[in-house]
């Protein structure tokens, strides 16, 4: 009896293991299925690029998938978690006007794009389009980092053919990345989008978010970034940060920074002290009082182009959580530098409002001065490729020449 129990009980397991097999085929293939679309997504999110690279002009494109997370409403706060993940963590905006204080005299009395600003204000962090975490791979000494817009190809062109190169400079890497929003151009966005993808599917240098590029919106693009650098970029040591219009000898980027070696928090540019809030509504950068009513600005660079080291942007993103947004960007830098209780250092070869005050000197034009430069301001693509050409030819020099 005990003989025929055992054979009785082997003959149900390998029945019941027969009986399996199917399912268990079916649950490996949809262990495979999965393995192969999160290995799709991670090869997406690595090369920021959409699906379908290889016939860019036949097929549309799809937004990158995102992991679901909390949309970009969430209030301000530093959670070590997220930044860990070394994911953008933002998927959806789901952002709504804030009208608690839409009834107040103050709001009231307000031209209609600040109001547009303070109604949105709260909406700090938007999904990504385009992505190159890549960008930030293995031990590279700086990092260029040049705001942009969707129209303004040109430029970006000239600065990958000239100081944007991506190169070693004494066994040292240098990379770029541009950041742009979405077009304001709401009846050519769509066309502006797809020459944008197909720019970066050549050379894989933009960072994308989906919010619209316009002045105001200049500050999204500095807490976007400082939050792309705190997610993605452990082992960059410099940050060059500046604006597509500018000259920027990176030779003399690199004297700097080996003789500023020991210096620690570094943040250095054309820093402006005790600047005063513009009152005048003609001028571009106009403050209303109710906005900002203190007499001075804390020390601040001129947003043409500065350097900073590493560890003190990821500080920079911490700070500018705590803060209210503020629509003009190198102010708000400026305010987050405050709170963290760090000074920008002012040096004369960064050069954001020209060489000189005068703008119709021959100075500004002058390339043995930009072989002294850092960063100079204010060049259209043609100027700027001029004067690279200039620079960089058999220029005979009796000196470097400091400019006051």
């Amino acid at each position: 009896m005990f003989l025929l129990a055992v054979v009785a009980l082997t003959l149900v397991q390998r029945v019941g293991i027969g009986l399996g097999d199917p399912l268990q085929i079916e649950r490996q293939a949809r262990m495979e299925a999965s393995a192969k679309e999160v290995e799709d997504r991670n090869l997406q999110l690595k090369s920021g690029l959409y699906a379908g690279t290889k016939t860019f002009w036949k097929t549309s494109k799809q937004k990158q998938a995102m992991p679901a997370t909390s949309d970009s409403t969430e209030g301000p706060g530093i959670m070590e978690e997220r930044t860990a993940s070394r994911i953008w963590d933002v998927s959806s905006t789901n952002c709504s006007a804030n009208l608690n204080f839409t009834n107040q005299d103050w709001f009231l009395g307000l031209e209609a794009n600040f109001k547009q600003f303070l109604l949105y204000r709260h909406c700090r962090f938007f999904p990504m389009i385009i992505n190159h975490p890549e960008k930030c791979s293995g031990e590279t000494y700086m990092l260029m980092v040049i705001k942009s817009m969707a129209t303004q190809h040109d430029r970006r062109e000239v600065i990958r053919k000239t100081w944007g190169k991506e190169q070693l400079v004494y066994g040292k890497k240098v990379r770029m990345v541009f950041l742009m929003g979405t077009s304001s151009n709401e009846a050519e966005k769509a066309n502006h989008q797809k020459l944008l993808e197909y720019e970066d599917y050549i050379y894989g240098d933009i960072l994308q978010w989906d919010f619209q590029d316009s002045f105001f919106n200049l500050t999204l693009k500095e807490t976007h970034f400082l939050k792309w650098f705190s997610t993605y970029c452990d082992n960059v040591r410099y940050v060059f940060k500046g604006d597509d219009d500018v000259f920027v000898n990176v030779q003399n980027i690199f004297e700097y920074l080996e003789a500023s070696a020991e210096i620690k928090n570094l943040f250095v540019g054309d820093v402006l002290f005790k600047a005063k809030p513009i009152r005048r509504k003609e001028n571009k950068y106009y403050i209303p009082q109710a906005l900002y009513n203190k007499t001075h600005y804390p020390p601040y660079a001129g947003g043409g182009g500065f350097l900073m080291d590493a560890p003190l942007v990821k500080r920079l993103y911490w700070a500018s959580e705590s803060m209210e947004l503020y629509p003009i960007d190198d102010v708000f830098l400026g305010m987050c530098l405050e709170v963290l209780q760090v000074t920008p250092i002012k040096h004369n070869a960064f050069k954001t409002f020209g060489l000189v005050k005068n703008k119709n000197s021959k100075l500004n034009r002058e390339p043995c001065f930009f072989r002294s430069m850092i960063v100079v301001h204010k060049f259209l693509p043609q100027d700027l490729i001029n004067m690279w050409n200039l620079v960089n030819s058999n220029l005979v020099c009796s000196q470097k020449v400091e400019i006051v």
